[in-house]
């Protein structure tokens, strides 16, 4: 009975300006953005929107009874609340009935089965719980700041200690949740993905070749190279098999890998890539990729394998592992992460490379995804290079905190979509999507060649908390291939399944969202290392065949890897 009448009291509490915008909040959260969304998380984020929307209610109302503005009679208030109620529930009614269809519009320009329901019930069944987490947690909120605020009443005005009460609240709120669950949470996740990382699969034995990286002549020991790094060393073509499909003589390419377990530091892990690359002669080859990995040190084989298949196996590649975590934990919390690592390697293999005859010596090239992409753009400086120019880099996914690509988007040709921007004359820089880039492959290029590789589905790619208050450029007519003529922005609501939308943006198909397609990689090579070997007609063979091989195997990565599967 007490348990009742305490439900029954918390439910009266509930404000209804508070519930009617959060119902809106609610609506909104079920429109689609750029990523399908399961029943799960499309409740988990209704609820915190829901949430969020009833605060800003809550909040509206005490700053109208703070500035003491005039109330309405209470008939007035009670016809306009039964009115605003009706229509916030027809709206919710309304978009609940559309959720089905929505989802489908993002499927099907993904190429995927359409669904039948999205389950509205299990949804709101989620939502609510979600609500009643969070708005327990904002209770739990105003009992501390009324608490500390009496406490300071006595020596201070009433309306100043209201303030301090609530600035001093969340303060310790943020203090609480930032230092300790987010920091015990990081940690724990890191952990986990550091034992992850040091199992050794079965099916990825130790090379037996010297020239191989891990094995028993090789400078940097197999079980140092981490998960990540024995499948990039353990993957990738042989020159038999380039050779089957070229039709040309080939090469093994070189494949160099440290792990964070082989050294201490970013310096000395720099150092052994170096040795061990020499060792290896990835000097004496045509093309020389530093690569950038991902959070967890993931490679993506997609990128790797096309350009060994292009240049006939005569590619030398070197990386370096700085992380255990994915891309999106590590990019929200630590978004410097690895950039002193990529730093580093960069230093020491451009350091020796500017040494050798310019005859003699391979072309440098940078490559990136996701998180790598990021890093990769900051470890090398241009002022440092200009005298002696790397022939370019390939950068796939650049999340939305690379600094030269917002600049470089910022500042794109009038006219140009922001998912697919064209800048000034294409000499430096281009950018490619599925459907290739938007300058003419005859263009000219200038000495450097920096291509981006994006998709305009990659949320991590298009994120950006300003969404929160104003439309993105993106989002404007002619929208890109992968988006949803359905989609909509909505302030706040837009911005939080946008982040929704990258916690599970490698779970797409492949092509779309974070997950790259070889037969994208191929375009951007050929632009990148200047490919002139290749009939149109082989080019479009190695694509599908590629493509092919990748798509088999996309399910089993995806259930590994901590990266593809987010």
């Amino acid at each position: 009975m007490n348990l009742a009448r305490l439900i029954r009291r918390q439910l009266l509490s509930l404000s209804g300006v508070g519930l009617m915008l959060g119902a809106l909040f609610f609506a909104a959260a079920l429109t689609p953005t750029l990523v399908p969304r399961s029943y799960l998380t499309q409740g988990v984020l209704t609820g915190g929107c829901f949430a969020i929307g009833y605060l800003a209610g809550v909040l509206w109302r005490r700053l109208w009874h703070y500035l003491e503005l005039p109330e309405p009679s209470a008939r007035a208030r009670s016809m306009a609340n039964a009115l605003a109620a009706v229509v916030c529930l027809l709206v919710v009614i309304v978009f609940l009935w559309r959720t089905a269809e929505w989802q489908n519009s993002i499927r099907a320009v993904m190429k995927m089965a359409p669904v039948e329901t999205a389950h509205p019930f299990k949804v709101c069944v989620i939502a609510l719980v979600s609500f009643v987490v969070l708005l327990v947690l904002g209770r739990l909120f105003a009992l501390v700041a009324r608490f500390l605020a009496t406490r300071t009443r006595r020596v201070i005005p009433r309306k100043v200690a209201n303030v301090l009460g609530v600035l001093a609240a969340g303060l310790l709120f943020w203090s609480i949740a930032s230092n300790v669950l987010i920091r015990t949470a990081f940690n724990a996740l890191d952990s986990s993905f550091r034992e992850l990382d040091v199992l050794l699969e079965p099916e990825r034995p130790q090379p037996t070749a010297s020239d191989r990286t891990g094995s028993q002549a090789s400078l940097v020991k197999w079980k140092e190279l981490g998960r990540m790094g024995r499948r990039f060393i353990a993957s990738g073509p042989t020159a038999a098999e380039i050779g089957a499909v070229t039709g040309r003589p080939a090469r093994d390419p070189v494949r160099v890998y440290v792990g964070l377990a082989s050294r201490d530091t970013a310096q000395a892990r720099a150092r052994l890539a170096l040795d061990e690359l020499k060792r290896q002669h990835g000097f004496d080859r045509k093309v020389l990729i530093v690569i950038t990995p991902t959070g967890t040190g993931w490679i993506d084989p997609s990128a790797m394998d096309t350009v060994e298949y292009l240049h006939h196996g005569d590619v030398a590649s070197v990386a370096m592992q700085y992380s255990y975590l994915n891309s999106p934990l590590s990019l929200l919390f630590q978004p410097e992460y690895g950039a002193e690592a990529a730093r580093a390697l960069f230093a020491e293999i451009y350091g020796y490379w500017t040494t050798l005859p310019n005859d003699r010596r391979p072309k440098l090239y940078l490559h990136g995804l996701s998180l790598g992409a990021l890093n990769s753009e900051k470890s090398a400086e241009l002022f440092e290079t200009i005298g002696d120019p790397i022939a370019g880099a390939l950068w796939s996914g650049p999340p939305f905190e690379s600094r030269n690509w917002r600049s470089i988007t910022a500042n794109r040709n009038p006219g140009s979509p922001a998912w697919l921007p064209e800048f000034r004359d294409g000499r430096f820089v281009r950018f490619m999507n599925q459907n290739g880039p938007t300058v003419s492959p005859d263009a000219p290029w200038g000495p450097m060649r920096v291509v981006y590789l994006q998709y305009a589905s990659d949320a991590i790619t298009f994120f950006a908390y300003r969404d929160a208050y104003q439309a993105p450029a993106w989002m404007t007519a002619p929208r890109g291939p992968d988006v949803s003529p359905e989609l909509r922005w909505y302030p706040v609501v837009t911005m939080l399944q946008l982040a929704l939308d990258m916690a599970v943006a490698t779970n797409t198909p492949m092509g779309f969202g974070h997950v790259y397609a070889p037969e994208h990689y191929v375009d951007g090579w050929v632009a990148v290392t200047d490919v002139h070997d290749w009939s149109a007609e082989a080019l479009a063979r190695l694509r599908e065949q590629l493509a092919t091989k990748a798509r088999k195997a996309n399910t089993g990565d995806a259930d590994d890897d901590p990266d593809r599967g987010g």
